[in-house]
């Protein structure tokens, strides 16, 4: 079932079928930043959901300098938008100024677009302030039919903020990453798992669990799966819940043991 309540569903699908000719001619034409901005505060409202005079505001300013377009949700700054000319091909560096904007602000959530392409990034307070690509969505290319895409586009409607729909689908996304996927396959917890299906093919060979956790380093899992601040994070997330699940079964066993003496 989508997630997406059916009143914001049909604005998406009305504002798809109507702003995408627009978007086209106005791509076509290559309108400067300025124009740019305006077709994205329609899209804004008419597409995403956001009131234009009360939620949608040019008039934010951070340490002096003025972002493109900024949300405010119930007063508080939800996320910054970086707008750039509708014939610009977007890049990571063209967020770098919005996301420390962001992090100043304490605000979690930034986009870039040019209006045909949205980039939705994640703000990571570390040191330094870092970003996380969520999702990236072409309007061009949706399909005001399918309903995969009505939900892609609920993601950063005015509806999807209250139950934190961003969110849940970044925990998603991040759940079954090369990274969580490089960390689990290295766990204690599957390693084994991985020696007695081998053992299985070659009973008659020797294997244990040192030799392929250096296979799956070395040869199997790429080194970009496993470096890096995301490798860390994600390493760690897996020993958290290997520790809890160990803590649960020991939890388990006492009270059989305590149930078991009572009995006795």
């Amino acid at each position: 079932m989508s997630s997406v309540p059916a009143k914001a569903a049909a604005r998406i699908v009305a504002g798809l079928k109507k702003y995408q000719p627009i978007i086209a001619t106005q791509k076509s034409r290559d309108v400067n930043e300025s124009d740019t901005v305006v077709i994205v505060t329609d899209l804004l409202q008419e597409i995403f959901g956001y009131d234009k005079f009360k939620e949608i505001t040019t008039e934010h300013s951070i340490r002096g300098t003025f972002c493109d377009l900024a949300i405010k949700l119930e007063d508080k700054l939800t996320f910054l938008l970086e707008v750039k000319a509708i014939g610009i091909e977007l890049k990571d560096q063209h967020v770098k100024q919005a996301i420390d904007y962001a992090a100043n602000e304490g605000c979690e959530w930034v986009v870039l677009t040019n209006s045909v392409c949205w980039r939705i990034y994640k703000v990571l307070f570390a040191k330094p302030i870092d970003k996380e690509l969520v999702i990236e969505i072409n309007l061009l290319e949706l399909d005001p039919k399918s309903d995969d895409d009505i939900e892609i586009a609920g993601l950063i409607s005015r509806d999807a903020w209250p139950k934190e729909r961003l969110g849940e689908y970044l925990e998603q996304k991040q759940a079954v990453s090369r990274f969580t996927i490089a960390a689990v396959l290295l766990s204690d917890a599957v390693l084994p798992t991985i020696r007695r299906a081998l053992r299985k093919i070659s009973p008659d060979v020797r294997i244990d669990t040192d030799e392929i956790a250096e296979a799956l380093r070395n040869e199997v899992i790429k080194r970009e799966a496993l470096e890096g601040d995301k490798a860390d994070a994600a390493a760690k997330a897996v020993a958290k819940a290997a520790r809890q699940a160990q803590r649960d079964a020991s939890k388990s066993e006492d009270a059989k043991d305590g149930t078991a003496t009572k009995a006795d």
